[in-house]
């Protein structure tokens, strides 16, 4: 199965909520007024959903679809580009691959989210690519956390940088960090805590992995990727938020969007966070990470 085909299939509960919902060729307001109901159920959000709504009874378009599909990807991916794009017959076929900045990416997200899961399938990820990937085990305050990262690095072929549980996480990243450099690996994968003992604090303990991480190698870490869970919807928003504000995200990951009909939630994640999807999970197996891309999401989402 293709990029785009897994694309379709993992989005199917999503797309399900537009396409059977919204009577596409019928009255102008009756579809706007079924569009907003459907939009609302796949978590797109109040705001952004007003705001569509409007853009679209001001311009007077007939041709309803495609220009909520235009909107979309600009909420999405804001490229004027891309708008041209489309409006000449554009139809993507697979996404470009994600170019970190930096070598080292700190991924961070609460726990159950798939955090490590989602690394382990970036490493695999880069590693087709033809990347040289190393991990750093730093959730250490979770017991399982270093094995599961210890286990796909020996699946992958990839080293992984460990310590005791409780260990240090930040005197890891550190080590991490110096491992890649002395070793002229490309990446290295940073696995944070998702939720500490409550003598400590999350955000506090990552500002000081990230800390630790730029006085090992100044300039890192090039990128921080939040792993959120889409079947949170507008729950995951507020996650966001207070992780942006503590570390600075560079990039956001969404997974499980096959197991919700709330894929409308990367509109406001884009929208209130001025922050890029980075790669999106469409299914249980490696090839189901994605990179995000705006256009074929939203092809996707809205075509049979």
């Amino acid at each position: 199965m293709g990029f785009f085909d897994r694309l379709k299939a993992g989005l199917a509960k999503t797309r399900e909520t537009f396409l059977k919902a919204v009577p596409w060729g019928g009255n102008p307001e009756e579809v706007l007024e079924e569009l907003e109901m459907a939009l609302l159920a796949a978590d797109v959000g109040v705001a952004a959903t007003e705001e569509l709504l409007a853009e679209l009874r001001a311009s007077g378009r007939k041709d309803l679809k495609e220009a909520v599909k235009e909107r979309l990807v600009q909420m999405l991916e804001p490229d004027e580009r891309r708008a041209t794009l489309r409006k000449l017959g554009f139809r993507p076929q697979s996404p470009k691959p994600v170019e970190p900045q930096g070598h080292v990416v700190m991924v961070v997200g609460v726990n159950g989210v798939g955090k490590t899961t989602t690394i382990a399938k970036l490493g695999r990820y880069y590693q087709a690519l033809g990347k040289k990937v190393m991990f750093c085990a730093g959730d250490t305050f979770r017991a399982a956390g270093a094995t599961q990262l210890a286990e796909w690095s020996k699946r992958l072929g990839i080293p992984v940088i460990q310590g005791p549980e409780g260990a240090d996480p930040a005197a890891l990243a550190f080590d991490a960090a110096k491992a890649r450099q002395a070793r002229g690996f490309d990446l290295l994968f940073v696995d944070t805590a998702g939720r500490l003992h409550t003598k400590h604090n999350l955000m506090e303990e990552l500002k000081k992995v990230k800390r630790a991480i730029a006085k090992a190698e100044p300039g890192e870490p090039g990128e921080i990727w939040l792993v959120l869970d889409a079947v949170t919807g507008q729950n995951g928003l507020e996650q966001a938020k207070r992780f942006h504000e503590a570390v600075g995200l560079t990039g956001v990951i969404v997974t499980k969007l096959d197991g919700t009909a709330k894929g409308g939630v990367l509109v406001p994640i884009v929208r209130t966070l001025k922050v890029p999807i980075r790669f999106i999970g469409v299914g249980e197996g490696p090839e189901d990470l994605q990179p995000f891309d705006a256009e074929a999401f939203v092809e996707a989402l809205l075509e049979a």
